[in-house]
């Protein structure tokens, strides 16, 4: 088949772009810092997989193979080259109820519908609603997700074994104390500053992983007494095996699964989707919302099928991977198969990393991601603005990020309305072409928010026996307007008088006419496209 042919019928069925390669081609140089990178996020992959899966009150391996399964997948076939995706605390705060109530089958049950759910939502193209997501809700995500990422480490700093399962890593539990909490405290720094120093002198290793590296061998050389991953959990196990999930066939199984797939879904897509354009803005990529969707629906099916607990995007794995240098696809593939060879033959080796030297690479991805220059934005942005970005960030914290995404569109939007809705005001002249008539120029957008002002700016009394009603540098927009129109030409009725409506858009003659309006064309303007004039007399938008 010619290459340009088979391009027309890809982008006819909307074949993905699954390049792996950047444009340069992928040389040794790239494809050792693809690997690289790939590891450093396999080594910060399991202790959070283990801690997800405590949150969700499953057995640590569940985690650990959603990690891989989803990782896998959504690099061979995701929105965007360089993000990673696996267990999640958002998911997992979701998972416990279910879990507690009905036990781990069902959860499987509601990660593969979860994820026909999300396949849906990328078929039909939902994804591309993420444009609406206004930049000051971006901003208070970002700094929200930092605040979760910096409180979740703390749990580490709290003695294996009494820490409580919470979305957070916050909850109950004996903190580390004395020479144990100091030493913990220095190895996180020397972390930190491994991590700082190291592309001054070489980018040969990815910063994160050099961090890692330099702490484990020296704890590990001077036995030193820290936690350790081991402490957590044992991680080693087999591959994962194909399970159809034990749950009764019936429609009282879909009933119990489908709120939380429902809810699932949402919280996965709006975390992945948001990442993505985190990531783009990073790596100067575009595009790929509806490709990231169906691509986290297939992992998610996948994955409830071989016995793991489901996943979305991580923020704090991605910008470890696009920080170390991570831009293609395979960097996420090699993250889930380290990821793999852990659990199958490296758990011994993997479990003596220091939890200091993660907690450390995770503390420089806080300092990374958190939006520092937003101070000063507050200052600059209009104070809506500035209280969404804190409200986003405070309910972030508080609740989740689906929550506080929700939150922060509707009050943008509502503001956005409110803005608009006090746009509207009218300029009154005498008519040039009609004697003794009055003309309205109405100014600012006609719509459910703006209807009632509108309706307020004439003088039906007092108006001369002709009113213009000018629309040019107004539009109409819903239906709310059309009956504020329609208010307003009843008023006039009432009143004896004509009125006449004037430069309509056309979008705004067919929303008159589905309303069932009678519209009457003048001569006015006859070569316009894009603007038409309309005359109404007494009576016409109610009926003659």
């Amino acid at each position: 088949m010619p290459r340009a042919l088979l391009a027309s019928f890809a982008n006819r069925l909307a074949i993905p772009d699954l390049r792996w390669m950047p444009d340069e081609g992928l040389t040794m140089s790239r494809l050792r810092i693809e690997l690289l990178s790939g590891l450093t996020v396999a080594l910060a992959l399991v202790p959070e997989a283990v801690a997800f899966a405590f949150v969700a009150g499953v057995h640590p391996l569940v985690g650990l193979y959603a990690a891989f399964l989803v990782g896998l997948i959504t690099a061979l076939i995701g929105g965007r080259p360089g993000m990673i995706s696996g267990a999640t605390g958002a998911l997992a705060v979701v998972m416990v109820a279910l879990v507690a109530q009905h036990g781990v089958e069902y959860l499987f049950a509601t990660v593969v519908l979860m994820g026909i759910l999300q396949v849906i939502a990328g078929a039909m193209h939902w994804g591309r609603f993420i444009r609406l997501v206004p930049h000051p809700v971006m901003l208070g995500f970002v700094n929200g997700l930092a605040i979760v990422i910096f409180l979740a480490q703390l749990g580490q700093f709290k003695v294996p074994g009494t820490m409580e399962n919470t979305g957070h890593g916050m909850g109950g539990g004996e903190w580390l104390s004395g020479m144990q909490l100091y030493t913990m405290l220095g190895l996180v720094a020397l972390t930190m500053a491994v991590i700082w120093v190291m592309p001054r002198v070489t980018r040969i290793v990815p910063a994160p992983l050099a961090g890692i590296v330099v702490v484990a061998a020296l704890v590990i050389g001077f036995g030193l007494d820290v936690p350790r991953v081991g402490d957590l959990a044992s991680i080693e196990g087999g591959l994962p095996s194909f399970h159809i999930p034990m749950v009764p066939l019936t429609w009282e199984t879909f009933e119990i699964i489908l709120p939380y797939a429902v809810i699932l879904a949402a919280i996965g897509l709006i975390e992945s989707l948001l990442t993505l354009n985190l990531v783009g803005e990073i790596t100067g990529k575009r595009g790929g919302a509806s490709q990231e969707c169906i691509a986290q629906g297939a992992a998610n099916v996948v994955t409830g099928f071989f016995g793991g607990m489901g996943g979305c995007a991580m923020i704090g794995q991605s910008m470890i991977n696009v920080k170390s240098g991570g831009r293609t696809r395979v960097a996420g593939i090699a993250a889930a198969l380290f990821l793999l060879v852990f659990i199958l033959f490296a758990a011994p080796l993997i479990e003596q990393i220091p939890l200091a030297a993660l907690v450390g690479v995770m503390f420089m991805v806080v300092i990374g991601t958190f939006a520092w220059n937003s101070f000063n934005i507050l200052r600059k942005v209009p104070l809506m603005d500035a209280f969404v970005i804190v409200l986003v960030t405070v309910v972030t914290v508080m609740e989740d990020l689906a929550v506080a995404v929700v939150v922060g569109v509707i009050v943008s939007a509502l503001a956005y309305a409110w803005n608009n809705a006090k746009r509207i005001h009218a300029v009154t002249r005498e008519s040039e072409t009609e004697k003794g008539a009055k003309v309205y120029e109405i100014q600012g957008p006609l719509f459910f928010g703006s209807s009632e002002g509108f309706v307020e700016l004439f003088d039906v009394a007092n108006d001369p026996e002709t009113v213009i009603v000018d629309f040019a540098d107004s539009r109409v927009v819903d239906q709310s307007a059309l009956q504020a129109i329609e208010n307003i030409a009843g008023k006039y009725e009432a009143a004896g008088k004509r009125v006449m409506l004037r430069h309509l858009s056309r979008d705004c003659h067919k929303l008159l006419n589905k309303a069932g309006h009678l519209m009457v064309d003048s001569d006015d303007d006859p070569d316009y496209g894009l603007a038409v004039d309309y005359s109404v007399r007494t009576g016409i938008l109610g009926g003659h």
